[in-house]
């Protein structure tokens, strides 16, 4: 039984047009022009409680648009959607208090305050007990490492710890549904990492549903079971993203040190040769060969080194785009 339940949902953005300067000004009054965007067209989809869905595109794709529309944030052009029997964009308060948004771009902890003072704020609003409040603050900044920073004023917090911050004031409500735009833009790979770690345990520990959009594709293949692409406002995939890696990944890259020179028929034995210079090289080999291959490699050669890769999950997408074109 899905808890979010989209149909033929629609956002299309009327823009003013109008030309520069003072006498275009004029003309825009007299004689206004409109252009239109579909930034979201027609889309459909069921998610089910606890799922832990990626939704990736190029910019403008519609997946921000999706998002805020979900979370009530936008009215769609057409189209219905509903989250437990919930009309989004109609706002109720009991939806309010069931759902988080997170965007990486846009700060909501007050910038002149230490993050404690914005927890507070959060826990009125949302009639939390104190007892509560203060076991839900520890629990959450140890497991993001921020304890020692809940006083200390947001202005001086670099952009990885007020994220940090951010992803607190959004789940001391415990919402069982989290919108993540971007929530890892920007940061280093330690903070990625830590951030990563912290939507897995809050998925698995409250069996939350979690739609993240991420232009980082290892968020996405490391922590979405299910993987909605979405091109021009059109879903082109929905499915396991398990599925779009074997579709699209059928081989794997043994890349290795050589500790003296072969010749590249001695090499092209094993696999294709995609890259090569001097005693480094990469061979591509089908992923069923693999264990095989590797074994023959180092009976054969004198190796300094071997690594056996996978397709990138960027190269992986990007062959998904270029199908639709």
């Amino acid at each position: 039984m899905p808890i979010i339940d989209v149909k033929n949902l629609t956002k299309v953005y009327k823009y003013h047009e109008k030309e520069p300067g003072f006498i275009g000004s004029i003309k825009s009054l007299i004689n206004r022009k409109y252009e239109y965007n579909s930034a979201v067209n027609n889309i459909s989809l069921k998610i089910k409680k606890g799922e832990f869905v990626g939704l990736i595109g190029l910019n403008g794709a519609g997946k921000t648009t999706t998002l805020k529309m979900l979370s009530g944030l936008l009215t769609p052009t057409s189209g219905t959607a509903t989250v437990w029997k919930e009309i989004p964009w109609e706002r109720s308060l009991e939806y309010r208090k069931k759902i988080s948004m997170v965007m990486g771009n846009k700060i909501q902890l007050i910038w002149d305050l230490p993050p404690m003072d914005y927890f507070g704020l959060i826990k009125d609003i949302y009639n939390i007990s104190t007892d509560d409040f203060h076991n839900r603050v520890n629990k959450l900044s140890e497991l993001l490492d921020v304890t020692d920073l809940l006083k200390v004023q947001t202005r001086k917090l670099s952009l990885g710890e007020r994220m940090k911050m951010e992803l607190i004031g959004a789940t001391l409500h415990n919402p069982e549904i989290l919108f993540m735009d971007e929530p890892t833009i920007g940061l280093d790979i330690f903070a990625q990492k830590n951030i990563r770690s912290f939507l897995r345990e809050y998925n698995n520990t409250y069996q939350a549903t979690i739609l993240l959009t991420s232009h980082y594709l290892e968020d996405i293949k490391e922590l979405c079971d299910r993987l909605i692409i979405l091109h021009q406002g059109v879903i082109i995939y929905d499915g396991k993203t398990i599925d779009i890696i074997n579709a699209f990944s059928r081989y794997k890259y043994i890349k290795m040190k050589l500790k003296s020179a072969v010749t590249n028929g001695e090499l092209e034995l094993f696999g294709e040769i995609t890259n090569q210079d001097d005693l480094e090289v990469t061979l591509r080999i089908d992923r069923e060969r693999v264990p095989q291959t590797v074994a023959n490699i180092l009976e054969k050669f004198l190796v300094e080194d071997l690594n056996v890769e996978e397709l990138s999950m960027g190269d992986i997408i990007s062959k998904v785009y270029s199908k639709e074109e």
